[in-house]
């Protein structure tokens, strides 16, 4: 009997070492696996520096949705995240949002990402949403008002789920969804517009504010940011504040900042032509002539053609827009995933069309406008020289508008600011800018808007865009640049849009 108790015992003590010996094991390759991430990223991060300096002038608020400074606004996208997202290509990319359907024409519910918490470490759910909309509706002039203009209710239907009721169909829809929550628990009893609050706001984001003085901004990772699968190399960004652009030009020129961008075509004058790279950015400023089509000279399409092969844009462009403008030909911009761009250099002066020679055409200008004015005349001038004779309508800003509603003009020499979304309702819906007509673009019109497949909706885009160089409805001129400029200290590719300029910035680093 004792030795069956001793047997026994022996058992149970071999079978203890076995565990403790699986559990040694175990725990010592989870140790290996959870320092393997570190180590990784410490290899990656090995000899790199790991803050940068940015730069803003005229400084307003951080506040996202209440600042008017576009240089805080380009910022701000570090800090604050939005439902949806636009990627350097113009999609759509879920980021507060987890989906977003379509119900009806005027209806969409919207169901959020569970589990994201605030820096503050309160939760993210749908009041913030709502909150946030609703602050947006009620100053109309705010940068992302326009973006709920058309919201005409907002339902909670759980801490995750919401339902948007619009007041008509909004082609496109989800790209308006970009702009940036804030935390309605954050600014709980606080005069929103008015509070000391908007100094530091809580943020989802990948970064936060860490501390603000009179001169600096100062941002760092924010240690509960839900998305940690892209992780950044930078740990601080430090933002300057200028009171000028002049002091942030001379900053930049003395190494002080690590990168601007400007729209100012005389920026060399301050900041000399070494010590940085310089990469150009798209904007959204396209500029174009709208050819109307139900005109008695312009009905046929070879005339169009005509005009087009015989106008030279980098003549309009250098004599008008100057070097922070380049030749464009579509609305959307290059870059687009909808549209695959082919061969737009349909300048050829030596295909001469006799039917052109001798015809009257008018073409309408913004009389204010003086650098448009300017244009307007290259363009008459132009035309002259291959027998086309324009004249032209410097109209006041009324006039301009009624030629606008009315449609009665030959030409009208426009500039569009054009929106987030792939929307070509202006050049190809009712009543357009050309008053233009094509049964196959007007069926293609009315599918896109519930198109889900990506493959479909890239073919229809291109079909559009295949028209609309054949037939000409629309002559486009220019678009304008934006300039990135980067200290040479500061290494990472700037592959950016007009929309976001830092898409990339986890690849950045600098070498100190």
């Amino acid at each position: 009997m004792k030795n069956n108790i001793l047997g026994y015992i022996f058992i149970l003590f071999i079978i203890s070492i076995m565990g403790f010996a699986i559990y040694r094991v175990n725990f010592q390759n989870e140790n290996k696996n959870e320092e393997s991430i570190p180590r990784e990223i410490s290899e990656r991060e090995k000899n790199k520096g790991k803050e940068i300096t940015l730069a803003i002038s005229s400084f307003d608020t951080i506040n996202p949705i209440i600042t008017n400074n576009k240089d805080v606004q380009d910022i701000d996208k570090l800090i604050y995240e939005p439902l949806i997202n636009i990627t350097e290509e113009y999609k759509i990319e879920y980021i507060l949002a987890e989906e977003c359907a379509k119900i009806t024409s005027n209806t969409y519910v919207i169901k959020l990402k569970s589990g994201i918490k605030w820096s503050d470490g309160q939760k993210f759910t749908s009041s913030d949403v709502k909150f946030t909309i609703d602050k947006l509706k009620e100053r109309p002039n705010m940068p992302y008002s326009q973006n709920v203009k058309y919201i005409q209710e907002v339902d909670i239907i759980d801490n995750y789920t919401l339902r948007f009721i619009l007041e008509h169909e909004i082609n496109n829809f989800e790209y308006y969804l970009n702009f940036p929550i804030l935390s309605s628990l954050f600014y709980a009893e606080e005069d929103f517009f008015n509070t000391s609050k908007n100094q530091a706001p809580s943020t989802t984001g990948q970064f936060k504010i860490a501390e603000v003085t009179n001169n600096t901004i100062v941002l760092q990772k924010n240690s509960k940011w839900w998305n940690k699968e892209k992780n950044s190399i930078i740990e601080k960004i430090t933002i300057n504040l200028y009171s000028t652009v002049a002091e942030l030009y001379n900053a930049f020129k003395m190494g002080g900042i690590d990168l601007i961008t400007t729209e100012n075509a005389e920026y060399q004058n301050y900041i000399g032509t070494i010590g940085y790279d310089l990469s150009e950015i798209e904007g959204r400023n396209f500029i174009f002539l709208a050819l109307n089509t139900k005109s008695r000279n312009l009905a046929d399409t070879n005339i169009r053609k005509s005009i087009r092969s015989v106008l030279d844009k980098n003549r309009v462009i250098d004599n008008s827009y100057g070097n922070l403008y380049k030749i464009c030909n579509f609305p959307l911009n290059n870059g687009n995933y909808l549209i695959e761009k082919t061969d737009e250099n349909f300048y050829n002066p030596d295909e001469k069309n006799n039917e052109v020679q001798g015809i009257e055409l008018s073409l309408v200008v913004r009389g204010s406008d003086e650098t448009r004015v300017k244009a307007a005349e290259d363009i008459k001038n132009q035309l002259y020289e291959y027998g086309i004779n324009v004249y032209l309508i410097y109209a006041d800003d009324n006039m301009y508008n009624s030629y606008l509603n009315n449609k009665n003009y030959d030409m009208l020499l426009c500039n569009i600011s054009q929106p987030i979304a792939p929307d070509l309702t202006t050049y190809f819906g009712y009543n357009n800018l050309a008053r233009y007509e094509n049964e196959e673009v007007n069926s293609i019109m009315s599918q896109i808007n519930n198109i889900t497949d990506e493959n479909e909706l890239k073919g229809k885009y291109q079909r559009i865009y295949e028209i609309y160089n054949e037939e000409v409805p629309y002559i486009g001129i220019a678009r304008n640049k934006i300039l990135a400029l980067k200290n040479n200290r500061l290494v990472g590719e700037i592959n950016s849009n007009w929309f976001n300029m830092f898409y990339n910035i986890n690849d950045w680093y600098t070498n100190e």
